[in-house]
């Protein structure tokens, strides 16, 4: 991809002090989208905050105030814009491998986002500050100093935020969105609304927004949607991500229509919920002239939206930041602007299909993965007839009766135990593959597991748990592709040159492999 000039300055570094107004007031004027979800800017004529993409009129300089966070926004007392509506924001994510505390606040704001943005009940701050490894209070201190709000500032505006959208986008009743958005009931989220907007929830959903008409039966739940939008900084690598994912589908689960990267992606998915699982369908398509990607859901997945949400901006990296990354990889890998960490809908799905995949081709592993989806997924219903099934749930790979099973379809004895202890171990609870999880410890477990080693644990940390950073120094593939596969000590050529570009190595990974033919697994 060739690389082209930007009308502005790329963003501040996250070791920056404070925010360059000149420059933010510049990208506004610009409407560069590359801002997007770095800053936000309060306007004190109107009490109203927006995105540097906001297509109203541009208001004057002396009256704009620009903010890191919608959280610092809004303790400043401005309310969010309804028209480029800021929750829609891609999410900010710094990493720093100097700066400590810096790395320690980032990590509690997004423990704080991801549990908001997926549903759950975010964990009391000693038991976050316990999980990071600090004290309460000072975790606390750094927090504030960093961020200039409170984490329970922090908190409530992710939660505002969250129930602004699915007030906007779903028909969920206002009860169900207080619930989504941990509130916990209908009145807190009514105080909250009316202590910081000084608006109601009704006077936010929009007047299209009406309740659909109940589905006759079951697999007319399958076949009604949810469309959502979902936006990104550029720029972005659509076409290499959609090849990495099109090279790897399987039929039944996944299909396609049309072709480059504006090609329509398909797949089912089943989803825990409470006691057992809801199944369902996803349709993605980057749109053609904004940096957004169109995503319907089926209604069946209305209980979980929040989670598929967060799911799916992991799946397609799409909270990246092209110009940070640049920063660090750009003098030795300029190819790589843009480019997009290939995530994952489902951990155990992705962590089976890594082990299927050891030390074969990328064909091979295929071959074995839908062999393994027509044997033992499940039927889902969708309005396609070439989509019909799930991958296989860690439940049905943990019976022993299916190892021999799994023998038949042509998986090896090793990789055959090593599909049943990660599926045990999962099905248990004893191992979480959600991106949420913890990296050290789970990275630990998967270690612990027979036929598990280096290579596949960072693969999996990589793809499953958003992990930037990860350097499997025993790849094959990455000592050709950086030309030390004939040193002495390949693996430790490798890990030295890796140290110029973390804690963004798992980019550097993906860029190395896309220079090869075939790519890995």
């Amino acid at each position: 991809m060739r690389r082209s000039a930007s009308p502005t300055a790329p963003p501040p570094s996250p070791d920056a002090q404070g925010l360059d107004a000149e420059r933010c007031y510049q990208a506004m004027a610009d409407k560069d989208a590359a801002w997007d979800g770095l800053f936000f800017t309060g306007v004190t004529s109107t009490g109203i905050y927006c995105r540097p993409v906001c297509r109203v009129r541009l208001p004057k300089a002396s009256n704009c105030r620009f903010f890191e966070t919608p959280a610092q926004a809004e303790s400043h007392g401005f309310r969010p814009c309804l028209r480029c509506r800021p929750e829609l924001a891609p999410a900010r994510r710094h990493w720093s491998t100097t700066d400590a505390q810096l790395q320690l606040a980032q990590s509690a704001a997004d423990l704080l986002q991801s549990a908001v943005r997926q549903g759950q009940k975010p964990q009391r701050m000693s038991d976050l500050a316990a999980r990071l490894g600090v004290s309460d209070r000072h975790l606390r201190r750094v927090f504030e100093r960093q961020w200039h709000v409170s984490p329970g500032q922090y908190l409530q505006t992710q939660r505002l935020l969250l129930a602004k959208q699915w007030l906007h986008d779903t028909h969920w009743p206002v009860a169900q969105v207080a619930q989504a958005s941990g509130f916990g009931s209908t009145r807190r989220m009514y105080a909250a609304f009316a202590q910081h907007y000084r608006l109601s929830p009704a006077q936010l959903r929009p007047a299209k927004v009406q309740a659909p008409l109940a589905p006759a039966s079951p697999a007319m739940a399958h076949a009604l949607t949810l469309p959502l939008t979902l936006h990104y900084r550029p720029p972005c690598q659509h076409m290499a991500l959609w090849q990495f994912f099109r090279e790897r589908s399987l039929e039944g689960m996944e299909c396609w229509q049309g072709e480059g990267p504006q090609a329509v992606l398909r797949r089912t998915v089943h989803w825990p919920h409470g006691p057992g699982h809801l199944q369902g369908w996803l349709q993605v398509h980057w749109d053609a002239e904004q940096p957004c990607v169109h995503l319907e859901a089926s209604a069946s997945l209305m209980p979980v939206l929040p989670e598929v949400v967060a799911q799916v901006r992991h799946w397609l990296d799409l909270d990246a930041d092209p110009a940070h990354i640049d920063q660090i990889l750009g003098h030795d890998f300029p190819q790589a602007l843009g480019q997009r960490l290939p995530g994952g809908l489902d951990g155990f799905e992705l962590a089976v299909r890594a082990i299927l995949g050891q030390q074969i081709t990328v064909k091979a592993a295929r071959t074995l993965g839908q062999r393994l989806v027509n044997a033992l997924g499940d039927p889902c219903e969708t309005p396609w007839p070439g989509l019909n099934r799930t991958f296989p749930t860690p439940a049905t790979l943990a019976k022993p009766e299916h190892a021999a099973l799994m023998g038949s379809l042509g998986v090896v004895r090793q990789r055959q135990k090593a599909i049943q202890a990660l599926a045990q171990a999962v099905h248990s609870g004893a191992l979480d593959l959600r991106a949420s999880a913890p990296l050290s410890s789970t990275l630990d477990t998967l270690l612990s597991l027979p036929g598990i080693g280096p290579w596949t644990a960072h693969y999996v940390a990589m793809r499953a748990l958003r992990w930037t950073d990860a350097w499997p120094v025993q790849d094959v593939a990455l000592q050709t592709a950086l030309g030390v596969r004939q040193a002495q000590h390949p693996g430790r050529t490798l890990e030295r040159l890796g140290q110029a570009w973390q804690p963004y190595r798992s980019y550097a990974l993906i860029a190395a492999w896309q220079t090869l033919s075939p790519s890995p697994s």
